[in-house]
């Protein structure tokens, strides 16, 4: 089914990707499309209209999109984060609304940070109170919000009734404001924006479980799966980058050798390689921790997270390296890729947040031997 899934946006991607990188827009009618086939958010069960893939077959999928085009990999990456905090938190009636909707072409955005939280997401002031006559009252600003520029529907973090909740918001609702980010320096087509939620009124029963919760479970619930959708990403970076640095160096001739010929390049090369082999074997051993039901998902998604990002924005480097004035053109697959492993540092948690969050997994561990010993 993956595969099946793969050929099919192979097929509508072909070579648009870099077009649509200089461009900074994806087109609505293939977002359309995917949403509609369920690609976009491909592990909601076929109960709901969507494909029904495990961790591992969508994070295939996930790293094949990602090969393509960065931009529309961010684009599911937004799409499945939705879906999964409406399947994690909402009622069994809010899944079977929400995730229709998601699955019949309708798309997505996931806002959690802003301006004064980024990391620190505890630090969230977005408000979400009852309004009266069945209704919630949303108020507050969000920040990077990929595929906001896109979405028809806001799935919006902030504070409820002392605790933490999320809440399903019609981008064209009143009070609604979507500013989009210029010239944004990595996926650039992805539709990043900032939202303005200005006393923004919606139904009660969008309030996915209907209460407030604690914030490690709302914010992880959600943030697992991006993490995840990141990490095989770069997966799909890593691939690219590999594969056009050996078609490059297999072809260009320098000193009346194939670049690949040359020992420090095919030192580069061999980097290259290993750094997607480990990327991919961080990603399998998070999607079977997911698939099995295990425990250290949650951690075994921020190493993924943390391994693949590392090595895609390493690999990039060293594929521009490679190719050199050849991935020097704006749109080129290196040139995206340089760009765009980079933000992938970033978003989902930092590569300084994952080692903070590593390290204290390590001290607990040690914690527990020794209280073995």
């Amino acid at each position: 089914m993956s595969d099946d899934l793969a050929g099919l946006v192979a097929d509508r991607v072909g070579d648009r990707a870099a077009g649509w990188d200089i461009a900074g827009e994806l087109p609505r009618d293939l977002l359309a499309e995917l949403g509609g086939l369920g690609v976009l958010c491909a592990q909601v069960g076929v109960e709901h209209g969507g494909a029904g893939l495990d961790s591992r077959a969508n994070g295939e999928l996930t790293a094949a999109v990602g090969e393509l085009c960065g931009s529309l990999r961010s684009v599911m990456t937004s799409q499945g984060m939705a879906a999964w905090a409406v399947r994690r938190l909402g009622t069994a009636e809010q899944r079977e609304h929400f995730l229709r909707r998601l699955t019949s072409g309708e798309l997505a955005a996931v806002g959690f940070s802003e301006p004064g939280a980024g990391s620190d997401l505890a630090a969230m002031t977005t408000t979400i109170t009852d309004g009266g006559s069945g209704e919630l009252v949303v108020s507050g600003r969000k920040v990077w919000v990929t595929a906001a520029h896109y979405a028809d529907l806001l799935v919006v973090f902030g504070g409820y009734r002392g605790g933490t909740t999320a809440v399903v918001v019609p981008a064209d609702t009143p009070g609604v404001r979507v500013e989009r980010v210029p010239h944004p320096s990595g996926c650039r087509a992805a539709g990043h924006a900032g939202l303005v939620l200005d006393h923004v009124r919606v139904p009660a029963d969008h309030m996915l479980g209907g209460v407030g919760l604690s914030f490690p479970l709302v914010v992880t619930a959600a943030l697992t799966y991006g993490r995840m959708s990141v990490a095989w990403g770069c997966v799909g970076i890593l691939r690219a980058c590999l594969a056009a640095a050996v078609e490059h160096t297999g072809r260009r001739e320098q000193f009346g050798t194939p670049l690949a010929g040359h020992q420090l390049v095919g030192r580069l090369l061999a980097e290259l390689y290993v750094g997607e082999q480990i990327a991919t074997r961080a990603c399998e051993h998070a999607s079977a921790s997911w698939d099995e039901g295990a425990p250290e998902v949650a951690i075994d998604a921020v190493q993924a997270k943390y391994v693949a990002s590392r090595e895609a924005a390493a690999g990039a480097s060293r594929a521009v390296q490679l190719l050199a004035s050849a991935a020097a053109s704006d749109g080129h697959v290196v040139a995206r890729a340089y760009r765009d492993a980079k933000l992938m540092e970033i978003i989902e948690g930092t590569t300084e947040i994952c080692q903070l969050l590593l390290a204290e997994h390590v001290r607990g561990r040690a914690g527990t031997v020794r209280g073995r010993q």
